[in-house]
């Protein structure tokens, strides 16, 4: 039977997160345990990010991530700054290495307290993302939304950054879309394996964009690092932006820099909520007391 462990619940510009320190253990957070976590209002997530002891030299951590439905995912910049700010909190570092199922990934924690996290490099070829059916170009692909004749949506952008994405561009406000209907549809069409976070960006200049996510796995949310440097590269690729960018969502605003070696940085502040322990079998946790000054 699991001990309980400690979390914290903390939020990267409105994307819920639970940080949870899995350090010290062999044990992993359960899909179930997660399940139950996101039912209870005080602890809704969109991700849990396990905090593991590392397993490569070099590395400071192995960090486990999970969608609020119980599946596990290859991604998550918002997460990962929640989980920067914690350690450094904790130890006074600010420079880190991590690693995911998805490689190997950096992070530091700035002066002014925003949090850069360099996402590794982004994959466009069809079968990395991956697609169900080989496109010799990703910039744009067919898939619609809507009459054949009089789409709603069409054509998006898709890429890989540890995890798959699809950005449709357009021309009006993004809150004009319908995106809690398409968004499950198109998360879940057959193009799609292993299922995509699915945005709606909206270019308002050279360096700024505007952008709503469904995310796979967690639906609606505020904010999805993923997706924003998922549409940041994609808008520098189809000519649309230059290659530094302001992500606005509905969380706030991140900067992505897709830098000359190809990797992709993200950098945004992260917000601590409270904390608390939790059965990482079950999901059952009770809230640290508060610290009166």
């Amino acid at each position: 039977m699991a001990s309980d462990v400690q979390f914290a619940k903390m939020n990267g510009l409105g994307n819920e997160i639970i940080v949870a320190d899995m350090r010290g253990s062999s044990a992993r957070v359960s899909p179930a345990a997660a399940v139950a976590l996101n039912a209870d209002p005080a602890t809704k997530f969109d991700q849990i990010i396990a905090i593991h002891d590392p397993k490569t030299p070099g590395t400071d951590n192995y960090v486990e991530i999970l969608n609020s439905d119980g599946s596990r995912a290859q991604a998550c910049g918002n997460g990962m700054r929640c989980v920067v700010q914690a350690l450094a909190a904790e130890t006074g570092q600010t420079l880190f290495t991590f690693e995911t199922v998805a490689g190997i990934l950096s992070a530091q924690e700035h002066a002014d307290g925003t949090i850069s996290v360099d996402m590794g490099v982004p994959r466009f070829e069809w079968d990395r993302i991956p697609l169900a059916e080989e496109f010799a170009d990703t910039r744009a692909i067919e898939l619609q939304v809507g009459p054949i004749d009089a789409p709603v949506l069409h054509s998006p952008s898709v890429a890989s950054m540890g995890n798959p994405h699809a950005i449709f561009w357009v021309d009006r406000d993004v809150w004009t879309y319908d995106l809690d209907r398409f968004g499950p549809l198109l998360e879940n069409h057959p193009i799609f394996p292993e299922r995509a976070n699915i945005s709606i960006a909206q270019v308002v200049s050279r360096d700024a964009l505007i952008m709503r996510t469904w995310e796979r796995g967690a639906g609606l949310t505020r904010a999805c690092g993923s997706a924003a440097c998922a549409a940041a590269v994609s808008a520098a690729r189809t000519g649309r932006t230059d290659r530094i960018v302001k992500v606005t969502q509905p969380g706030g605003t991140l900067t992505v820099e897709w830098r000359g070696n190809d990797h992709v940085v993200m950098t945004g502040p992260a917000e601590w909520e409270f904390s608390g322990t939790f059965d990482p079998a079950t999901g059952s946790w009770a809230r640290d007391a508060a610290v009166v000054a």
